[in-house]
């Protein structure tokens, strides 16, 4: 996936953001197949385990069986349906999470040749912020990033100022 472009500024900025607000002896699921960023949680001394793969819109047992401190989501709900669902079923009462920003001057990202690689979403802040709010979430940190590309063009140029991620940290209402 990231053969030759891995997000060295993104993922940098999300353990900065990760190591502000969750202590290192916290037990985490994060959403998604193990990936690049969950073996640096792993370096960088947190306990992290990943759920399957299994589709979150359809089945969330996962989460809701997890026993632990903190749920993180990086750029998982962008891919659902419905993230609701998930924010739903985590029974802990910490996330981190982020998504993908919506761009006004570029569509949704898609790959025609794999269903789970494309974005169902992707979100202004105040839509994440909503569905947190009503899955019962409140918003204690947040944090906007931009994502430059080293190429020339308008997009480059575009992205070196406009903001394309957004990342909470959150704790569940009476926890």
């Amino acid at each position: 996936m990231y053969e030759n472009n891995f997000p060295h500024k993104r993922f940098k900025i999300t353990l900065e953001f990760l190591e502000k607000h969750v202590s290192k002896d916290s037990s985490i699921l994060d959403l998604g197949v193990e990936n690049p960023f969950s073996q640096i949680m792993k370096e960088a001394g947190y306990q992290v385990q990943n759920t399957s793969g299994k589709d979150l819109d359809d089945d969330v047992s996962e989460i809701e069986h997890f026993k632990g401190d903190v749920v993180t989501a990086f750029e998982i709900f962008e891919h659902l349906v419905s993230p609701y669902t998930s924010l739903k079923a985590i029974p802990c009462d910490k996330a981190v999470i982020s998504v993908p920003l919506k761009l006004w001057f570029a569509s949704a990202y898609r790959n025609k040749n794999d269903i789970r690689d494309q974005h169902y979403h992707e979100f202004e802040p105040w839509q994440l912020d909503y569905v947190l709010e009503k899955a019962g979430w409140k918003v204690v940190d947040s944090l906007k990033f931009t994502n430059p590309i080293k190429k020339l063009g308008i997009r480059p140029l575009l992205r070196s100022f406009t903001d394309r991620y957004y990342l909470v940290y959150c704790e569940r209402i009476n926890a």
